[in-house]
C-alpha cells in the first residue's frame, strides 16, 4: 500500500470572502470526496484543514547552527496550503480518478505520492 498527500492549495483572502453558500458547496464536495474514497478502497489515514497562513511559524537555518524563527508563511504567494488528506491506497489509477471527480466540482487540489 501507498501513501498519497492531497494538498489543498487556495488563494485565502478570496476563500475568507466567499458567501457561506460556497463554503455550503466545498463541505457537500469534500462529503462527496470521503464517500468516494470509502467505496474505492481507500483510507484517509489523516485529513484536515489548516490555521491561516499568516499565523504559520517559519523556520530557516541560520548559517550558524541555529534556527531564524520568523511569524508568517515560509514563502509569500496568492495561494496557501488551506488543508490536506493524507490517504493510504493499493490503487493509485482509481485514486487519480476519485481526485479528478473531486477537482472537477471545483476544487483545487494537488496530488503527491510519498516516496517510499
Amino acid at each position: 500500500m501507498s501513501r498519497y498527500l492531497i494538498l489543498l492549495p487556495a488563494p485565502e483572502a478570496e476563500w475568507a470572502q466567499l458567501p457561506p453558500e460556497a463554503h455550503e458547496h466545498g463541505m457537500r464536495s469534500h462529503g462527496i470526496f470521503h464517500e468516494d474514497l470509502a467505496e474505492g478502497g481507500h483510507e484517509i489515514l489523516a485529513v484536515g484543514p489548516l490555521e491561516p497562513s499568516a499565523q504559520a511559524t517559519s523556520m530557516r537555518p541560520d548559517g550558524t547552527g541555529g534556527a531564524l524563527v520568523t511569524d508568517g508563511p515560509f514563502t509569500e504567494s496568492v495561494e496557501q496550503i488551506v488543508g490536506f488528506y493524507l490517504i493510504r491506497s493499493d490503487d493509485e489509477p482509481g485514486l487519480r480518478t476519485i481526485c479528478e471527480r473531486f477537482s472537477s466540482r471545483g476544487e483545487l487540489i494537488e496530488f503527491r505520492k510519498m516516496a517510499e
